[in-house]
């Protein structure tokens, strides 16, 4: 799987839905030429989470998207997920691989250059780098809540592994990411939130597309 080519990446978010389950958003944004899905979903439970992976699998094996598992190895494994995605509190790296199998593919959240180097050097795949932008998403420490397209750049240049940027970033700043050095970007509410998701997705592709 090559995860260079992952320009726009959805996070699930079914608190941020706007009444819509998961999958219903998911499927609009796979209309709308999302490139990869993660299911997220902190609010539900396990079961719940796992209920919702079993769909998404679904989805995105009909689409031919790949499907990556927030933190949790053993749900990824659960839902035949093609990945996981860690955060630095997470399992390392090679234990994500050694439950997953050689081919998974495993992501690691990275807010510096030195975290960034270390998950290159610890077999990660790619990187989420940010908040880039000040976001109320998710549960971003203030030292890591608009870390901006500078850090990006910094990243960028130190590894050699994609880097997707995360946090506060919609269709209108996309760009200045991708053009500051990541190869994608990720967002959650710009998505899930949006009045027509297949129209919100198409969107942040094109605005990446003409960087």
């Amino acid at each position: 799987m090559n995860t260079n080519e992952w320009q726009t990446y959805l996070v699930t978010a079914a608190s941020r839905s706007a009444g819509r389950t998961t999958p219903e958003v998911v499927a609009a944004a796979l209309d709308g030429g999302i490139d990869v899905v993660q299911l997220r979903d902190k609010d539900a439970s396990v079961r719940e989470r796992y209920e919702t992976g079993t769909r998404l699998r679904e989805l995105t094996a009909e689409a031919g998207v790949p499907l990556i598992v927030n933190d949790r190895v053993d749900l990824a494994a659960a839902v035949d997920a093609d990945g996981v995605h860690l955060g630095q509190s997470d399992l390392r790296v090679a234990v994500a691989r050694e439950q997953l199998g050689e081919s998974a593919v495993v992501g690691v959240s990275a807010s510096t250059v030195e975290q960034a180097r270390a998950a290159e050097a610890a077999g990660a795949d790619y990187l989420g780098v940010g908040a880039v932008y000040a976001t109320s998403s998710k549960d971003v420490p203030d030292e890591r809540n608009g870390v901006g397209t500078e850090r990006i750049a910094a990243i960028a240049d130190a590894v050699d592994i994609p880097v997707i940027g995360i946090g506060g970033i919609d269709a209108s700043n996309a760009g200045k990411v991708v053009d500051a050095g990541a190869t994608g970007v990720a967002v959650l509410s710009a998505i899930t939130a949006a009045e027509d998701p297949t129209e919100a997705t198409a969107a942040l592709g094109e605005a990446v597309a003409d960087v």
